[in-house]
């Protein structure tokens, strides 16, 4: 019923609706885990539920409610997703203003109400009504959420064996089995979201599940516990793993269709104090369906980037952390520039994308495929584009330089925060000087940020908080229209939907060629840079920001070291 069965107990006491003894013998029947006095009384008839909520709403001065579905205006369930109302038990009932009104069957659950408060970015008020009531209500606003619901409801019924998870080896066993129907369930329901990732948490009371979503983690319906280990079993048979080593990481692969294309999952496994923890990375392996326009580029980078991609030789590389989008901007170069008259190889680990036309090597350093290796043999391809997949040690750069030294036009990716960083970071790694200075064209920084969802865009003023992290660059905003989304089930209640880059294009001119000869810091560099155009990462986010395309937070949290 609540949360304190003790307050409850004590308040029935007090107001005669039960006996002493009746809640001793209530006491004494209790037979299920989780079960509490307060659900005896209630199972046996000795109280009613409806007296019950109104005295527990009555003491938190409370009004209790007896809902009905068709009375609620139904366009209410858009302030709320499915599984975060089931999650919390509440259903929405209207809202007025910022203030959100719910329906809880536990007034005492201040932790649920705090949370809903920071998650949907409102007031909440809430009344009291009966946990049918509010399923009720549930089950009429979101019914296409129910196969994952009830496939839990049935599995938290029934034993499941991890021998039942087993019993059909690699070929994938009784498709009906409850675990096999979960996860395919799992990988659907990510699909369905656009999740990048899934993530398979062991906690020490819970199994967490959390999709990464348009690059921010969502915590979704959580199986039970107990089938931890059912679970963790029967993707890592799906990912060709070693199901009886649980001491050290592995990594795996799962091939599925969905909706008609080819997808592929890497799976990596790795060891933790509660369980083996399992990250699913979600590649559409048989295209990449969009270029250069979609990327996010303001007009004049766009022409400056594709005057860049068009030269006959030199190094262009994109920097920026894990995550950023760095492969993405080079397979949208390389369907830019893909011709009958051009010959393009590359060099990746792993290949992500097929591409059609376009020679892709896969790196297999336990064969001794490195990334060298592979690039020596494919330069005898006599190729005119060289993709490398990423700069990692001193050997592939210097073949890299080489390579665009004597006619080749190479792209690759280097790990560094900004454009001016890839310079020193080349420099540390022992690539001498003049091949720095001579092969290198351009760098260019990226960060991906979230697009505002265009379902429920609404304006949005400048809190004092943002423009003391803006700082100076605040007034740049000032005169503009500033958006935000406000959170729809369309975007997940997140008020974000698709990303796309924010960018630091530097060019390498001949100043800043003897600046490399000269060995100047990357301060120095950067200045240089601005001095020539350089718009830093922040600047083009404030710049979209002004677009309508993403908020301020966004740009502040992917930018926050960029000081100038």
């Amino acid at each position: 019923m609540t949360s304190n069965d003790d307050y409850v107990l004590q308040l029935l006491l007090e107001q005669n609706l039960v006996t002493q003894d009746q809640v001793d013998n209530a006491a004494i029947s209790l037979r299920q885990e989780g079960e509490t006095t307060v659900d005896v009384l209630l199972n046996m008839g000795t109280i009613s539920e409806e007296d019950t909520l109104a005295l527990i709403a009555s003491q938190f001065g409370m009004e209790y409610v007896r809902l009905d579905a068709e009375s609620i205006d139904s366009s209410i369930r858009d302030v709320m997703q499915a599984d975060m109302a089931r999650k919390y038990g509440v259903a929405p009932l209207y809202k007025t203003g910022d203030t959100l009104t719910l329906a809880i069957s536990d007034p005492m659950n201040y932790d649920a109400i705090d949370s809903l408060g920071y998650l949907l970015k409102c007031r909440i008020e809430s009344v009291v009504a009966s946990r049918a009531d509010i399923k009720g209500v549930l089950d009429s606003f979101y019914p296409a959420g129910s196969d994952m619901e009830s496939l839990l409801d049935q599995m938290s019924e029934t034993d499941v064996d991890v021998a039942q998870v087993l019993e059909g080896g690699d070929d994938g066993g009784d498709v009906d089995a409850p675990v096999i129907k979960l996860v395919n369930l799992l990988i659907v329901e990510a699909c369905n979201r656009r999740a990048s990732d899934i993530h398979l948490e062991p906690m020490e009371r819970n199994f967490r599940v959390r999709f990464r979503i348009d690059g921010a983690l969502q915590e979704m319906e959580n199986p039970p516990k107990r089938l931890q280990g059912s679970i963790l079993q029967r993707l890592k048979i799906m990912a060709g793993m070693k199901i009886a080593e649980k001491r050290i990481p592995q990594d795996g692969r799962i091939e599925i269709s969905y909706q008609g294309r080819g997808l592929d999952l890497r799976v990596s496994c790795i060891p933790t104090n509660h369980g083996e923890s399992i990250v699913m990375r979600i590649l559409d392996k048989e295209s990449i369906s969009f270029g250069l326009p979609q990327l996010g580029f303001l007009s004049d980078d766009q022409q400056k980037f594709e005057r860049l991609i068009a030269l006959p030789d030199g190094v262009l590389l994109v920097t920026g952390p894990t995550g950023s989008g760095k492969t993405t901007t080079l397979y949208a170069c390389l369907g830019q520039i893909n011709q009958p008259d051009r010959k393009i190889i590359t060099v990746e680990d792993p290949v992500e994308y097929q591409m059609s036309g376009v020679n892709q090597v896969q790196v297999q350093a336990d064969i001794g495929m490195t990334f060298s290796y592979a690039l020596r043999s494919i330069l005898r391809q006599a190729p005119n584009v060289v993709m490398i997949g990423e700069i990692r040690d001193r050997e592939t750069a210097d073949i890299a330089m080489e390579a665009a030294l004597t006619g080749h036009l190479v792209f690759s990716t280097l790990h560094t925060n900004d454009a001016p960083s890839a310079i020193t970071r080349l420099l540390d790694i022992g690539v001498k000087q003049y091949l720095v200075a001579s092969a290198i064209r351009a760098i260019m920084a990226q960060r991906l940020v979230r697009c505002i969802c265009p379902r429920c865009v609404e304006a949005h003023t400048i809190t004092e908080r943002e423009a003391r992290m803006l700082g100076p660059m605040a007034a740049t905003l000032q005169s503009s229209e500033v958006r935000r989304g406000r959170g729809c089930t369309e975007c997940n209640l997140t008020g974000y939907k698709g990303r796309k880059g924010i960018f630091e294009i530097m060019l390498v001119d001949d100043v800043i060629q003897r600046m490399i000869f000269d060995n100047k810091s990357a301060a120095e560099l950067r200045r240089r840079a601005r001095e020539m155009g350089m718009r830093t990462l922040r600047e083009d986010g404030l710049l979209k920001v002004t677009s309508g395309m993403t908020t301020i937070e966004e740009v502040l949290k992917m930018t926050m070291g960029d000081a100038d």
